[in-house]
């Protein structure tokens, strides 16, 4: 038994804890509360333990809802800014099809992300050497195979065993899911089909939605599915508005065990759908600057209660790794639309660690995370943030913890320690 204590505790699914505690054995959390409470329940049951105190704060670990770790080495592109997405693309296509140590680069972007802090990740495979990349980091998570480029004639004729055979081979633990990448670049036979692959094996769905301004609802939007069209673009040729959200909630695409990534152009509409659905949004805001997206509706989805995530995308698109730069551009989008509530950094720190786990599945269950309770995975975050008053210091954490991430513990192993952490505990990492 090791009991972590810290200034302050955030377990997310309950109140702030100054100078708390939690008690951690065989990988899971066995007390949360107050210090001098945990350790006084250990020693009333004569339970032996070592403690590790850190004077600044200890979170769930971070949750990134959307990731292609195996775009690591792909950084050159991230350091480009663009015109919108298809000047992203020509700039991406041709770094791409260079040629890439898939499996080295994932591999280097997974030991980035538990450097800050993350201990759970939804990462979507297009190389298959990228597969393993969770699964060797000990990470917990999703792997998503991405689906894309099927054709209704191709995908009637092979698609779906090679597919299934894909899902079949990725590597678990973590959990598997696939990834039609995005309304257009699929036709309309394996949007209604990979639903139904995933569905029939109590799987995960995620896809890109809302990323590109080609998806956004214009102009006529007349009712369309009478004379349903081979693919979205086609759908467009033919002259409808339809928005690419509605289109793919007509084809079943959209639930609660689907998450989507991005969101940015998204209508009144499509975000209730969103809700109805029980989808939830993972916001990727340092992506979207880069590639020169309008910036996501922040201060809508939170005002009208959408379930939120974050991810940072891949270093092909964003300047890091690290979750918690992308919360600082959050907070600063939202009060920039106009959201005025005092509660902005606790709802975006919920997002980044609990909203995470609920966008795959991982908040419930025998091995549920993204938040500090009793039975839950023992994944946790500490940072170097010098804690004052408790709305002060999660503030601090979400505008400013970028770089700040002082250890992680994946299933109560310490999986990464600064030299700071180490020389304040007497704990280094250790595999």
């Amino acid at each position: 038994m090791r009991v972590y204590s810290a200034s302050l505790v955030l377990p997310i699914t309950a109140p702030p804890i100054p100078g708390g505690a939690i008690a951690v054995a065989g990988g899971r959390i066995r007390h949360v509360g107050d210090r001098e409470w945990v350790v006084h329940e250990l020693r009333a049951r004569g339970v032996a333990f070592d403690e590790v105190h850190w004077p600044g704060v200890l979170t769930p670990g971070l949750v990134n809802a959307h990731s292609h770790l195996q775009y690591t080495g792909m950084a050159e592109v991230g350091r480009g800014s663009y015109a919108g997405f298809d000047d992203w693309d020509d700039a991406f296509t041709p770094v791409y099809r260079a040629g890439h140590d898939w499996a080295q680069d994932a591999a280097a972007g997974a030991l980035q992300m538990i450097a800050a802090g993350t201990t759970a990740v939804a990462d979507i495979v297009t190389d298959v050497e990228a597969a393993s990349a969770l699964h060797d980091a000990r990470l917990h998570g999703i792997t998503y195979w991405e689906v894309m480029s099927w054709t209704n004639a191709a995908w009637a004729e092979r698609g779906r065993a090679e597919v299934e055979a894909r899902l079949d081979a990725l590597p678990a633990p973590p959990g598997t899911g696939l990834s039609p990448h995005a309304p257009y670049s699929l036709d309309v036979e394996p949007l209604l089909e990979i639903p139904d692959i995933v569905r029939e094996r109590g799987s995960r769905l995620h896809l890109h939605l809302g990323e590109a301004a080609f998806e956004r609802e214009h102009g006529n939007a007349a009712p369309w599915q009478e004379r349903r069209p081979a693919s979205f673009r086609a759908l467009r040729d033919q002259g409808f508005g339809t928005g690419a959200t509605e289109f793919v909630d007509e084809l079943g695409v959209l639930g609660p065990d689907c998450h989507i990534a991005h969101g940015v152009y998204m209508t009144a509409r499509d975000r209730a759908t969103l809700r109805a659905r029980g989808t939830t949004v993972a916001l990727c805001p340092r992506s979207n600057a880069v590639i020169g997206l309008d910036e996501p509706p922040v201060a809508a989805y939170l005002v009208e209660g959408n379930a939120l995530a974050v991810g940072t995308d891949s270093l092909a698109s964003s300047p890091s790794l690290d979750l918690l730069a992308d919360l600082a551009v959050l907070h600063r989008l939202a009060r920039a639309q106009g959201y005025a509530n005092r509660d902005l950094s606790e709802l975006l720190l919920r997002a980044a660690t609990l909203g995470g786990a609920h966008a795959m599945g991982l908040d419930t269950g025998p091995a549920r995370t993204g938040y500090l309770a009793v039975g839950a995975v023992a994944d946790l975050a500490f940072f170097d943030i010098p804690v004052s008053e408790v709305a002060d210091t999660i503030e601090h954490l979400v505008t400013g913890g970028a770089g700040s991430a002082a250890a992680t513990l994946i299933d109560g192993v310490v999986r990464s320690a600064s030299a700071a952490f180490t020389r304040e505990t007497g704990v280094s990492a250790h595999d």
